[in-house]
Parts: C-alpha cells; sequence; structure tokens
C-alpha cells in the first residue's frame, strides 16, 4: 500500500527497488524556502546495512504488508529477546541486531508490536509512552526551580534523559520512547 513519505514512523517496513527495509527514524524537514522533505535512515532487512534515503513530503513510498501482533516481552539471553503473543501463547525470538536501540525500553511483561515477514521477526515497536525510574541525578540547586531548566538524569534500565529540576532519585517518570524526551511524573 502506498503512503506518503510524510507519514514514515520508526518501525514502520518499506519496500524500495524491491527489498523491505526497517524505518530507524524519520524527520520531516520544512524549509522557510523549498519544498519540505523527509529523511528516513532504514535498516535493509535481508543483510542489516543502513541506507539514508530523503523524499518529498508527498512523495508515494510503498508500505510492506507485514504480520503485525502485540506480543509480551519475557526474558533475553543468548539466543535473544523472546515475546509471547497472548492470545495463543506463540513464542518468538528477535535477534539483537532487530532489536536496535529499543532494548533499553523494555521491561518484563511489556507489550510491544513485533512485526513479523514470511514468519521471521523483522522489526519491532514498543510503546510510545512508558515509565521509567530514575537511579540517579544531580542535586537541586536553590532557585533552580523557578525556571523551566533541564538536568540529566540516568534511569535504572541505562538510559540517559534530561529531566526538569525538581525531579530526584528513586521518581518514577513518564517518557517519550520516540526522543528519550521528559513527558511527565508518573502518577502510580
Amino acid at each position: 500500500m502506498k503512503v506518503i513519505a510524510s507519514s514514515l514512523r520508526k518501525g514502520n517496513v518499506v519496500e524500495v527497488d524491491g527489498k523491505l527495509y526497517a524505518v530507524l527514524s524519520a524527520e520531516t524537514y520544512r524549509p522557510g524556502k523549498g519544498t519540505p522533505t523527509t529523511s528516513v535512515d532504514m535498516r535493509r532487512i535481508s543483510d542489516g546495512v543502513k541506507v539514508s534515503e530523503r523524499w518529498k513530503t508527498t512523495d508515494q513510498v510503498e508500505k510492506a504488508t507485514v504480520d503485525e501482533r502485540d506480543y509480551d516481552f519475557l526474558y533475553e539471553d543468548g539466543e535473544g529477546f523472546h515475546f509471547m503473543q497472548p492470545e495463543s501463547y506463540d513464542q518468538v525470538v528477535v535477534t539483537a541486531d532487530v532489536m536496535g536501540d529499543s532494548k533499553v525500553y523494555l521491561t518484563e511483561g511489556m507489550r510491544c508490536y513485533v512485526k513479523t515477514y514470511e514468519g521471521a521477526p523483522i522489526a519491532i515497536e514498543v510503546p510510545q509512552k512508558i515509565t521509567v525510574e530514575i537511579a540517579e541525578t544531580e542535586p537541586v540547586v536553590k532557585g533552580q526551580t523557578a525556571s523551566s531548566s533541564y538536568k540529566p538524569a540516568m534511569t535504572t534500565s541505562g538510559l540517559r534523559v534530561m529531566v526538569p529540576a525538581h525531579i530526584g532519585a528513586e521518581t518514577r517518570i513518564v517518557i517519550n520512547t520516540d526522543d528519550n524526551s521528559y513527558v511527565e511524573r508518573a502518577k502510580d
């Protein structure tokens, strides 16, 4: 099915010149003058080679028809990352190269979308917003909370994020997995 290039997102699978590619990142540039473009970083599924493409935002791109189902993350071992389909209890193993940078977001029992093509996992999509716990961060400086400044923090899973000044260690926060940005303090 054809879609416009500006609608591509991380985790989508596209077909270019007869080969399947998993989208790693997609950014749309809208210059003041000229044509808006979408720059897409992709990984070729057959051999893992990373490529970059740039299309006009209105260009038609072939989105591949893949089987996309929700799976629960079970565990990681030497084979890879093990997921289970909640209705049928079918299990699938996702290799580290298919998992990519998404492995830092995984927690036991997390619901993810695994995309398969002819039975083999080719891409994974984690939830857009996840809750993480801050392991360490800089202490609050008096008077710093009045401005909207951010400070670096490290999560328990090893992910580095920027958080507002009032967030301390052992605080649970919600982050956006697209760009690792702080959304809000967790309500649980």
